[in-house]
């Protein structure tokens, strides 16, 4: 049955019938133009370190779904394209894989694909509630020799889901648990409608280092579990908060003012180069893209790097067009009178 959902799932989001209304406030953010950047575009370095490796750029494909057959599929072209570009790859919820042994392509094949890039192991919260625990955190882990753990958050999913797990109560000490227990650093990721700065610093507190804000005006899993409701009352349930959450911009301002040591990712509705420009400029240290890149990732690894290579091209003429020769630079870029902060 679990199965049956994650393929149903894909199938929405594919079919972009997952989106709610919500903006993601990156639109707001303008940078004011250097007209004399002094640069040769060329040579903008748009590296940076991340969980101990060096990486090309400061994206991240996030985590996806999908049942374990057509997973399988999705993951190995992902692998085979984070490796060509140098960029980490979070991958699904391992939950299937964990309580089934459903791999869909979750083992160590997707380690040898790619070999010198992070990669980043995944269950959901509400599982350390119905059993998961440290060891099921580290055969996550073994299973794909991950470099982390994310533990993702997505209580409104679960409220809205005929089939949700409804019992968050204790979730914050399990978290602080598993951070003490495990050898890798843990990550702690909304799935679409935000993490705040009041949040983000229980969970730091907590032992979590890496914090992915996950904001709304991206997939909106409660529009997508409307589709997916099996009675006219559970969707109507579900589709009342297809705009619920903090938008992206804002909940990056939060969570960097929160905890300014923390590594914030930047994700949810992330749409191309220049809102990646935008989310660094606000205080993320990289930007997540899922859903925008998923059709290309059902097709192939060329696909995707072709995806991707247009965001860092487009990234890169942020930098150019603001006078930014590395990630440092653009984080001070200017921005136009009345664009900033949106908190």
């Amino acid at each position: 049955m679990l199965s049956d959902r994650k393929n149903q799932h894909l199938d929405i989001v594919l079919g972009g019938r997952g989106r709610g209304g919500a903006r993601t406030g990156l639109e707001d953010i303008v940078f004011a133009h250097v007209a004399l950047p002094e640069l040769h575009m060329d040579e903008i370095d748009l590296s940076t370190a991340f969980l101990g490796r060096r990486i090309a750029a400061p994206l991240l494909v996030s985590s996806m779904t999908g049942g374990p057959a057509r997973a399988a599929g999705i993951n190995r072209n992902l692998a085979r394209a984070c490796a060509a570009l140098g960029l980490p790859l979070a991958v699904g919820s391992q939950r299937v894989a964990l309580e089934a042994g459903e791999a869909g392509g979750l083992g160590t094949e997707l380690r040898r694909l790619a070999p010198d890039v992070p990669l980043l192991a995944n269950f959901g919260a509400a599982q350390l509630n119905t059993g998961f625990g440290a060891e099921e955190a580290r055969r996550a882990v073994e299973m794909i020799g991950a470099d982390a753990l994310i533990i993702h958050l997505n209580p409104l999913q679960e409220a809205v889901q005929p089939e949700g797990d409804r019992d968050w109560r204790g979730l914050l000490g399990r978290i602080e648990a598993l951070a003490r227990a495990l050898p890798v650093p843990v990550v702690a990721k909304e799935v679409g409608s935000g993490i705040s700065g009041a949040v983000a610093r229980r969970l730091w507190d907590a032992g979590v280092g890496v914090i992915d804000v996950a904001g709304a005006g991206g997939t909106s899993w409660a529009a997508v579990e409307a589709e997916r409701a099996l009675t006219p009352r559970q969707a109507a349930v579900a589709r009342a908060f297809a705009d619920w959450g903090l938008p992206t911009a804002r909940a990056i301002e939060e969570v960097r003012a929160a905890c300014p040591e923390a590594v914030v990712i930047g994700s949810g509705g992330i749409r191309d180069g220049l809102d990646a420009a935008r989310a660094i400029r606000l205080g993320a240290d990289l930007v997540g893209q899922a859903s925008g890149l998923l059709e290309a990732a059902t097709q192939s690894p060329e696909a995707v790097v072709e995806h991707f290579e247009t965001v860092i091209a487009q990234l890169r003429v942020a930098c150019f067009c603001t006078g930014s020769r590395d990630l440092p630079t653009l984080r001070r870029a200017a921005l136009q009178e009345g664009s900033g902060s949106v908190a």
